[in-house]
């Protein structure tokens, strides 16, 4: 296994954690059947949908 020659500085481990809190906001998308934003690849929490097609019973 690598083992570092030197030990990084502050700045330089301080400088790459804070680029961790610039990722992007998670994206949003629409749902096809009743136009909620819900996230992608998931089941819309108020319709049940996924794919077009009702996979979830919601009360």
């Amino acid at each position: 296994m690598a083992v570092p020659k030197r030990k990084l500085s502050r700045s330089r481990t301080r400088h790459r954690k804070a680029q961790w809190l610039r990722t992007a906001a998670p994206t949003t998308a629409n749902c096809k059947r009743c136009k909620a934003p819900v996230r992608p690849h998931t089941v819309c929490g108020t319709c049940g949908a996924y794919g077009g097609r009702t996979v979830l019973e919601v009360e």
